[in-house]
């Protein structure tokens, strides 16, 4: 099978196995909103978004490696995900010393074991599930995917709805998911048979010399992606957090299409890293994913206001206000989105050095603009802050990128498909009269400018043999 119609194919299922599973955590949005007020629902997002930059930390960011090495036939199985394993367990050890420091914080407080324990076990799946990907058992991986979250309804369900513990319902259900999740890839995957710390020494030098640089890149993309939600807090208050954090649900879904995509992607790219034509195939798939991508933000924007209605629990509560906020960080996610797609150049390139470089960018913005723009205008100024911020990230990241791999990035077509984006955003934000029209006339535009490169593009993908170089 040619490497166009294995990306289509582990695409495929990745989404397959993937999307229903997404979607329906995407859905537990209602849940959440219906059983928490705003503050606490504030409080959930905000240690999730805590366990989600902590597991990098503890693990030195072995996943990212498992993936880069494990598809590697230079490296064995069994180090790499051994290598994994050592340095994992030993983080988890660092962090039980440290972790009753969590407790200075006055959003933490009494979450101390909770916290710990989702960290723990989260770091324990991701290093799992990753291996499982990097032995190319995507089918495995996605039915993971599936059955980790029908156990965190469940949890939900029993720990929220039926117990009514409210945040620690939250966090539980994350904690009892992830350990069923690393049972059943550990039993049904067999990765249990790979563990052998004998000899490791190389293996692991060469995976923290990759992953060590990106433990700083996670810390500065979650400056970027939840910091704002601590300005908002210290700013203008647990509720305004509250209605802000569930304005970003929407944009999400942008991100969880991409990352379906991207898994195959990312395997793709790794495995072919070394063919003659990898610059034209950069450019083929960055033409058509460009394209998608931007239309899907004007489509996403054209609906959010009425999906935001369907999401969030509305009654007697400040959170449908969230879909102004919404349209912003649809725009912010189209660049969130276009660099995690070149983030597999730094992979292929192992320059992840690089990688943290250009989300010190982003950090950096993030935090100068937010300092200056919520005491000002409140809650715009973080989402007009994160969009800034993915933005220059994308353009430094791009022209850097470049360097190795020098794919073309249809400057033309992606100016004016962003400013497209950000006038559909800008129109949803300040509800202008006859604003869905106007916004389905920006997306039809979209539609129109995007089709001819999306229609030759998949022409080439499935009949690579007639492409014309």
């Amino acid at each position: 099978m040619n490497k166009y119609k294995k990306l289509v194919s582990d695409t495929a299922v990745f989404a397959i196995g993937s999307f229903g599973a997404k979607f329906l955590s995407f859905f537990l949005v209602r849940l959440y909103t219906g059983v928490m007020n705003e503050a606490e629902y504030g409080q959930a997002d905000l240690i999730y978004q805590t366990i989600n930059v902590l597991y990098p930390l503890i693990t030195l960011a072995m996943a990212d490696a498992v993936i880069r090495f494990g598809l590697d036939k230079g490296y064995s199985k069994t180090k790499v995900y051994s290598s994994a394993l050592f340095v994992t367990l030993v983080g988890c050890g660092v962090f039980a010393l440290a972790s009753p420091a969590l407790n200075t914080i006055p959003e933490f407080f009494g979450y101390t074991f909770y916290i710990y324990a989702a960290c723990m076990f989260s770091c324990g799946r991701q290093i799992t599930a990753h291996f499982i990907r990097a032995r190319n058992q995507v089918k495995l991986f996605a039915l993971d995917g599936i059955l980790a979250t029908l156990t965190t309804v469940i949890g939900n369900v029993i720990f929220l709805l039926a117990l009514g513990m409210g945040v620690r319902g939250y966090v539980l259900s994350i904690i009892c998911s992830d350990i069923l999740s690393i049972l059943f890839l550990s039993i049904v995957g067999g990765s249990y048979r790979y563990i052998n710390f004998r000899g490791i020494a190389s293996t692991l030098l060469h995976m923290v010399k990759y992953s060590l640089p990106l433990v700083p890149t996670y810390i500065l993309w979650w400056i970027t992606s939840a910091s704002d939600r601590w300005f908002v807090i210290a700013l203008v208050g647990e509720t305004e957090n509250g209605i802000y954090s569930a304005g970003y649900k929407i944009p999400t879904l942008l991100l969880m299409f991409t990352t379906l995509f991207f898994q195959a992607w990312q395997m793709s790219v790794i495995e072919n890293k070394d063919d003659k034509d990898i610059t034209d195939y950069y450019s083929k798939v960055w033409r058509i994913y460009s394209a998608l991508l931007l239309v899907g933000a004007c489509g996403l924007i054209l609906i959010c206001k009425p999906l935001t209605y369907i999401l969030v629990d509305t009654n007697g509560k400040d959170f449908v206000l969230s879909y102004r906020y919404s349209a912003i960080l649809i725009f912010a996610m189209v660049f969130q989105c276009s660099c995690q797609f070149l983030t597999s150049i730094y992979n292929v390139k192992k320059r992840s050095l690089n990688a943290c470089v250009t989300a010190l960018v982003a950090a950096g913005v993030n935090i100068a603009l937010n300092a200056v723009l919520i005491p000002r205008i409140g809650v715009l100024g973080a989402a007009l802050a994160t969009a800034a911020a993915y933005l220059l990230c994308f353009v430094v990241r791009i022209i850097d990128a470049r360097r190795y791999i020098k794919f073309s990035p249809y400057v033309l077509k992606l100016t004016l498909n962003t400013v497209l984006a950000a006038a559909a955003a800008a129109v949803c934000y300040l509800q202008t009269e006859n604003n869905i029209v106007i916004i389905l006339a920006i997306t039809l535009v979209a539609i129109a400018f995007n089709l001819r490169a999306v229609i030759d593009t998949v022409k080439k993908i499935l009949r690579p043999e007639k492409i014309t170089r």
